[in-house]
């Protein structure tokens, strides 16, 4: 059974930075893709980043240049650094493993950026 485990959240101020990690054990298949969403309060869940099959990085347009995602060679652990934290990053992020179109998703870790 794959089971994304997230962890790195917590209360930062503007300006600063945290790391989020996603373990992604139990997963057996060769290729797979490794994705970040969040959640802000009030809001639906959006795409932050993704880890492609093919080992593409992928960043949303809005947190390019601040959001960096990485990979250990198996992308068993996937890590998010996220720099120059806005209060608009505000939010739950969640990990998901994508394997053949289908979504493991973990219980997500909070980020809050504020003063």
């Amino acid at each position: 059974q794959v089971q994304p485990v997230e962890s790195g959240g917590g209360l930062v101020q503007p300006g600063g930075s945290l790391r989020l990690s996603c373990a992604a054990s139990g997963t057996t298949a060769s290729t797979y893709a490794v994705r970040w969403y969040r959640q802000a309060p009030g809001k639906q869940r959006e795409f932050v980043a993704e880890i492609t099959e093919e080992d593409q990085l992928i960043v949303r347009e809005s947190v390019k240049g601040r959001f960096i995602i990485s990979g250990d060679n198996a992308k068993k652990t996937v890590f998010l650094q996220m720099n120059s934290l806005k209060p608009e990053d505000t939010g739950d992020y969640f990990c998901t493993v994508v394997v053949n179109g289908y979504h493991y998703w973990g219980r997500g870790t909070q980020v809050t950026v504020s003063s």
